[in-house]
């Protein structure tokens, strides 16, 4: 499938791949998760109107309104928002066609639909998770929660945000190739436009912060799912968790926060007719923060049992990483200064949004000291604190919309309808969290709260209600837009710069007209129809990569849509499953107590939700899609990698993150055992070490198959394939044998925690194994079929890669939990 419907066809928005879509579909959901998320709010502060609660809800439910409104705004409506922009955007911005690989761009998106969804339906499942946003051990697991009833539906919430990790991965690396790889002739990174920059040090953040977010919530599901012992042990689960979580949970304020700045940076120069003051200098602050936010995570821990001198590394650090801020929030005002300001609805948002930051900034130095975060840690200075630097970053991103509104539209707005929505927007938010600085003793999380404290909560959800209606007026402002409004001019903005502007609004399928170029230092559009002056045929590299370029780009395919519903369906079958766990364990005289009853369901739509995988993620394999690459192209500092092997290199740079917090967590949880007291789980090293051999020696049949592949050798290519193939299956049924051995003398992965993170481990690696069996079989297939890989050896290379790292990872894993 590559014609793509049109715009009002429902099958337009199921198949297309069109970066501007897609990032349609981002925008328009996450706000649908905002308003989900806002109604939850509105909920438990009108409960909150007195101590002790009006009665709209009683405690678990409280709890789940409150965990669920952090998941929504934090996970399903910020960072998507942004990545909405970023889609449409960054392509644009660059010069770029489309993303590098745009059905992995809408993969992206309906994943991100799916994990909301699950987020959602966990509701009608027992109740959804009730432990709080940042899901603290030991109270994320169903061992400590008062309703083990509610197994399933936490299971579907803790399965929706894997779901939704797996999806920010992708992107991560679809975006970090295009802005990499894809930019247009003469834009170097220096000269890419703000928001591009502040994207593109997001999504580094995300690659390593979400990956440590994907460890920590594999590790919960094998305790939810299976029974595992990581959260459920009496030593260091609780530190255990704190650490992997608050890995991702620093860096994610900068991940939601960057892409506001970014559109910061663009309105601010804009509607004051200047370049930003000290551009150089504020890309080298973000650099810096991007860096130091992984090295304040233990500021969230200092109530912990970490020593004192940590502690007071990590204020220092905390103290460090603001310096960089406090550049960015003068620049942005000397750019005020010098310029002369236009007060426009996405201008007045944007520097209420400065505002905001600089409020929730100040407020923040306390909890960075030591000892004023033992008095402030767990209340609502807390709370408020975290709304004024998290909405911060909303505000801008509304300034965003209404910014770019006229060229994704193609419509103008009312602005008088916009500048009344900023004013309820701004008021709102204030008479909202500011008064919780005042209540700043009230413990946050508890409809509790001392008498005195009445008047601030009752203020604060008078602020609550006003908040919500400013997101009623600005639907009701773009709506308005949509039917009333005029049309937009390419560049509304008289001093707007950015090549987004330089196309129709809205922009064609095909975003140009001509190549762009900033070759001569500014931006033009090349003709390339042209090939040679004298009429005759041009020869040359320059004009082979014309038509190379000229080649027919694909736009639509079913196959991301269908691996997202089988992946939904897989996932909620999964949540199911402990129930059949418990029986399980019951009948190895493991008891758990208050396990909810089996449901044949469940167990259906797993099974089918594989059978949906399998058949969905080969068809996505053998459909012919074209993706062209941009033939002249600003590469630096990949000129010499591709497209596709850049991108599974940044895969497994998250991978590595991946393994590296799962075997952290066992080096952490053997240290705080006693190394030298750890029970040993394999029943003998000789079965690691004969893997071990095993996997070097299919390492050598893999650069044998490249080989092959390289001199055309298709039984060549086939038996160095098949002999990789037999050498995994060789180290599947070795570890079979290991497993099934501790099975026979009563030994699981529930026995002990010792037990549990051997079995998770080495689960882990084996599943990776699997899954490069399983890209093998589809590999040996093509080359039966289609004489596949002959002309183009490269995928044999890039499964070359894969199946080393897999080895690597074994190299490690063998002497930790063979030999020591």
């Amino acid at each position: 499938m590559s014609d793509l419907p049109p715009m009002t066809s429902v099958k337009r928005w199921l198949v297309t791949t069109n970066h501007k879509d897609v990032g349609i579909l981002y925008l328009i959901t996450a706000l649908f998760f905002l308003l989900f998320g806002g109604v939850l709010a509105l909920l438990f502060r009108a409960h909150l109107w007195e101590a002790g609660g009006v009665g709209l809800l009683d405690g678990d439910q409280f709890n789940q309104a409150v965990t669920a409104h952090g998941f929504a705004m934090v996970f399903l409506f910020l960072s998507p928002f942004a990545a909405g922009f970023a889609n449409y955007f960054v392509p644009l911005q660059i010069g770029a066609d489309d993303l590098a690989f745009p059905r992995l761009n809408a993969l992206t998106y309906w994943f991100y639909l799916f994990s909301g969804l699950l987020v959602g339906i966990s509701f009608f499942q027992g109740g959804t998770f009730a432990g709080g946003w940042t899901m603290y051990a030991p109270l994320n697991v169903p061992t400590y929660t008062p309703a083990m009833q509610a197994t399933t539906g936490g299971n579907a919430t803790i399965l929706g945000l894997t779901l939704f990790t797996i999806s920010i991965t992708i992107g991560t690396v679809n975006f970090m190739v295009t802005i990499h790889r894809s930019r247009a002739e003469g834009l170097g990174l220096w000269n890419m436009p703000l928001f591009t920059w502040s994207w593109l040090l997001t999504v580094w953040m995300m690659l390593f912060a979400f990956a440590a977010l994907l460890a920590a919530l594999l590790l919960q599901l094998s305790d939810r799912l299976f029974l595992t012992q990581y959260f459920a042990a009496e030593q260091g689960s609780g530190l255990l968790w704190a650490h992997l979580f608050w890995f991702f949970g620093h860096p994610e304020v900068y991940i939601v926060f960057f892409p506001a700045l970014g559109i910061m940076f663009e309105t601010f120069q804009t509607f004051t007719g200047r370049r930003l003051v000290g551009r150089k200098w504020v890309i080298i602050s973000m650099v810096l923060v991007a860096v130091q936010s992984f090295l304040v995570w233990m500021h969230h821990m200092f109530l912990t049992t970490i020593n004192l001198e940590i502690k007071t590394l990590m204020m220092a650090t905390t103290i460090g990483i603001s310096l960089p801020f406090d550049l960015m929030v003068f620049a942005l005002i000397y750019t005020m200064v010098k310029g002369r300001v236009r007060f426009t609805t996405p201008f007045l948002f944007t520097l209420g949004a400065l505002v905001l930051f600089i409020l929730g900034g100040i407020t923040g130095v306390f909890l960075g000291a030591v000892v004023l975060d033992y008095e402030f840690r767990g209340t609502y200075w807390v709370v408020a604190h975290f709304h004024y630097v998290m909405v911060s970053g909303a505000t801008a991103l509304i300034g965003g919309l209404y910014y770019w509104w006229p060229k994704i539209t193609g419509k103008m707005y009312s602005e008088a309808l916009g500048k009344l929505n900023f004013a309820v927007y701004f008021i709102g938010f204030n008479l909202l969290y500011f008064p919780q600085f005042l209540a700043w003793e009230t413990p946050r999380r508890v409809f509790h709260f001392a008498e005195g404290m009445q008047i601030y909560h009752q203020i604060s959800t008078v602020g609550a209600f006003v908040f919500g209606a400013s997101f009623l007026i600005l639907i009701g402002t773009l709506l308005h837009s949509l039917k009333y409004g005029p049309d937009a001019p390419d560049n509304p903005w008289e001093y707007s710069r950015t090549a987004e502007w330089a196309v129709p609004s809205p922009p064609p399928l095909e975003n140009w007209g001509g190549r762009p170029s900033y070759a001569t230092g500014r931006l033009e559009f090349v003709d390339e129809t042209k090939a040679a002056t004298d009429g005759g045929v041009a020869h040359s590299a320059e004009a082979d990569a014309i038509g190379h370029e000229e080649e027919h780009a694909d736009h639509a395919s079913i196959w991301p849509f269908g691996i997202g519903v089988a992946t939904f369906v897989f996932f909620l079958g999964l949540s199911g499953i402990t129930s059949y766990l418990v029986e399980f364990a019951d009948a190895r005289d493991h008891a758990v107590v208050g396990a909810p009853d089996p449901n044949v369901m469940y167990l259906a739509l797993t099974a089918l939700g594989l059978v949906l995988l399998g058949v969905t993620l080969f068809k996505f394999g053998v459909e012919e899609f074209n993706a062209p690459e941009m033939a002249i192209a600003e590469r630096w500092p990949f000129e010499g990698v591709g497209n596709t092997k850049l991108g599974v290199w940044v895969f497994l740079a998250s991978d590595v993150i991946v393994f590296g917090a799962i075997i952290g967590a066992y080096i952490f949880m053997r240290l705080h055992h006693g190394w030298g007291e750890w029970t040993t789980v394999p029943f003998a090293s000789w079965p690691g070490l004969l893997n071990t051999y095993v996997l070097l020696t299919s390492s050598f049949t893999v650069i044998l198959a490249l080989v092959f592949a390289e001199r055309q050798n298709k039984k060549g290519l086939l038996g160095a394939m098949g002999a990789t193939l037999l050498l995994a299956l060789t180290f599947m049924g070795v570890k079979a044998y290991e497993y099934n051995y501790k099975f026979q003398i009563g030994e699981y992965w529930w026995t002990s925690v010792e037990h549990s993170i051997y079995f998770v481990t080495t689960g882990l690696h084996a599943l990776h194994v699997i899954i490069g069996v399983l890209i093998a079989l589809f590999m040996i297939y093509r080359i039966v079929s289609i004489d596949a890989y002959m002309e183009d050896h490269r995928p044999v290379e890039f499964f070359g890669l894969y199946w080393h790292f897999v080895d690597i990872v074994w190299v490690f894993l063998f002497p930790l939990f063979y030999l020591m």
